[in-house]
């Protein structure tokens, strides 16, 4: 249960943070949310989290959901869930049908999600770019490769 815990929370704490963090001006490549390192840590947390409450994760996405309705400013409220919800889903599906093993398994799950979690949020608020898409992913994918770095260490 603790895994679950720790994953709802950081859904609060990156909704907080997207609302008190401002944005950083990169030029022409756009303005990119900082808080986008730490989205990358959910998706790594609902896989911990999955492995601590099986399919009862899903219970904790629905909560994460609603949070994500609820804590995220009014303008980008719809976008926040809508894109949760479609990315965990797909992170969740990745993440049980891959039988491979655990740090694979975040990794593929991650990579499958990330980027369409950028897509569907920078769409809907009528940001979405290429590059735009391509920081956010990389910033996401941060924790899942820094996760699965260290997993393969453990298990080596």
């Amino acid at each position: 249960m603790f895994w679950v815990l720790i994953y709802v929370a950081s859904i609060v704490a990156v909704n907080y943070g997207f609302s008190a963090v401002p944005l950083v001006d990169l030029g022409p490549l756009g303005m990119w949310p900082p808080m986008s390192l730490l989205v990358g840590a959910v998706f790594v947390l609902r896989d911990f989290a999955q492995r601590d409450a099986g399919q009862w994760v899903l219970l904790a996405m629905g909560v994460g959901l609603v949070l994500s309705y609820v804590m995220a400013d009014p303008y980008v409220a719809i976008a926040s869930a809508c894109a949760f919800a479609i990315s965990e889903a797909l992170d969740w599906l990745f993440y049980t049908l891959t039988k491979r093993p655990l740090a694979q398994r975040i990794l593929i799950s991650s990579a499958v999600s990330t980027p369409i979690d950028s897509a569907i949020f920078l769409g809907m608020i009528g940001h979405l770019s290429f590059v735009g898409v391509l920081v956010m992913t990389a910033s996401k994918m941060i924790a899942a490769l820094a996760v699965w770095r260290f997993l393969r260490k453990e298990s080596a």
